[in-house]
C-alpha cells in the first residue's frame, strides 16, 4: 500500500503507451483544477492520448508543473491561471482558447470541500463553497456551451460526488453542492441533446489526492496512518480509489467510444452506494 505521505506522482500509474481506441486527437480539452490530485491524472491521461490540454486553476504555479509534466510527454498544454467563481475571468479565458481552438471537452473538475453538519456552517463558509463548486461549474459551462453549439458538437463531464446521491455524515455543505452539480449535468444534458453536446458526471467516492493528506495532517496529526487505514476500510472494497482511476472512467466519458452516453452519473466508489451498510 502506498504510504499517505507518499509523493503524487505514486497517486496514478505512469502511462507509457498510446491505447489505438479512446484516442483524443486534435481535440482541446478544458479542464478545471488540473494542477493536482484527480485533475493533474486526467490531465497527463488526455495528454497522453494526443488532446490539447488547457489548466484553468488557481493555483498557476502547480498548474505549470503539471505542464511541464506534459511537455515532458511531447504534448500540448497551457496552464491559465483562473478563479473559476469570476465569471469574467473565465469568459475571458474561454474566449482566448476558442480564438485559435475549438472548445472540445470541458471538464469541471475544480472544488472545495467541507466538514461538518448544518450547525457548523457559518455563511461565509456557504458562500465559498456556492462560489467555486456551484458557480464555478455554472460559469465554465455558460461560457462554453455557445462554442460547441457553433460546432454542434461537444462534450461536458462534471466531477460530482457520492454525497450527490446519499447521506454521508458532517457533509452538509459539500454535499448540496455537489448534488447541484448533479442535477446541472441532467438539465444541461437535456437541454443540448439535440445539438450534439454530450453532458455526463462522475461521483467518486473517496480518493486518495494531496487533499486527503493535508486533511489528515491537521486534523490527526501523529495519527495520520491510523485515520488513513480507517477511511480506507470504510469503502466497501478496503481501500480508497487512486486518482488515475477516476481519468481512466473520465477518457472513456470524454471519447467517442462514449458518443451514446449522455445525462448519466456514473458512480466509482468501490460498492459505497450499494454496499454499505
Amino acid at each position: 500500500m502506498i504510504s499517505f505521505l507518499g509523493k503524487e506522482e505514486c497517486h496514478y500509474k505512469k502511462i507509457s503507451y498510446k491505447m489505438s481506441k479512446f484516442s483524443l486527437k486534435n481535440k482541446t480539452i478544458v479542464l478545471t483544477g488540473g494542477a493536482s490530485g484527480i485533475g493533474k491524472a486526467i490531465a497527463l491521461t488526455f495528454a497522453i492520448q494526443e488532446a490539447k490540454v488547457h489548466i484553468l486553476d488557481f493555483s498557476i504555479e502547480n498548474a505549470l508543473e503539471t505542464v511541464a509534466e506534459i511537455k515532458a510527454l511531447n504534448a500540448f498544454s497551457k496552464a491559465h491561471k483562473c478563479d473559476v467563481s469570476k465569471q469574467k475571468d473565465v469568459n475571458r479565458i474561454i474566449e482566448e482558447i476558442a480564438k485559435d481552438n475549438s472548445i472540445d471537452v470541458l471538464i469541471n473538475n475544480a472544488g472545495i470541500a467541507h466538514v461538518g453538519t448544518i450547525e457548523d456552517v457559518k455563511e461565509s463558509d456557504l458562500d465559498r463553497l456556492y462560489n467555486v463548486n456551484i458557480k464555478g461549474v455554472y460559469n465554465c459551462i455558460k461560457a462554453c456551451i455557445p462554442k460547441m453549439k457553433k460546432n454542434k458538437a461537444g462534450v461536458i463531464l462534471n466531477l460530482a460526488s457520492v454525497a450527490s446521491s446519499v447521506g454521508i455524515s458532517d457533509r452538509f455543505a459539500y454535499s448540496m453542492t455537489k448534488g447541484a452539480v448533479l442535477t446541472m449535468t441532467f438539465s444541461v444534458a437535456k437541454d443540448y441533446i439535440g445539438q450534439g453536446i454530450r453532458c455526463n458526471s462522475i461521483s467518486p467516492a473517496r480518493v486518495h489526492t494531496p487533499f486527503v493528506n493535508g486533511f489528515l495532517k491537521a486534523n490527526y496529526p501523529g495519527k495520520e496512518n491510523e485515520m488513513f487505514k480507517k477511511l480506507s476500510k470504510s469503502q466497501p472494497i478496503g481501500r480508497m480509489a487512486n486518482p488515475q482511476e477516476i481519468a481512466d472512467l473520465a477518457l472513456y466519458l470524454c471519447s467517442d467510444e462514449s458518443s451514446f452516453i449522455t445525462g448519466s452519473d456514473f458512480p466509482i466508489d468501490g460498492g459505497f452506494i450499494k454496499l454499505s451498510n
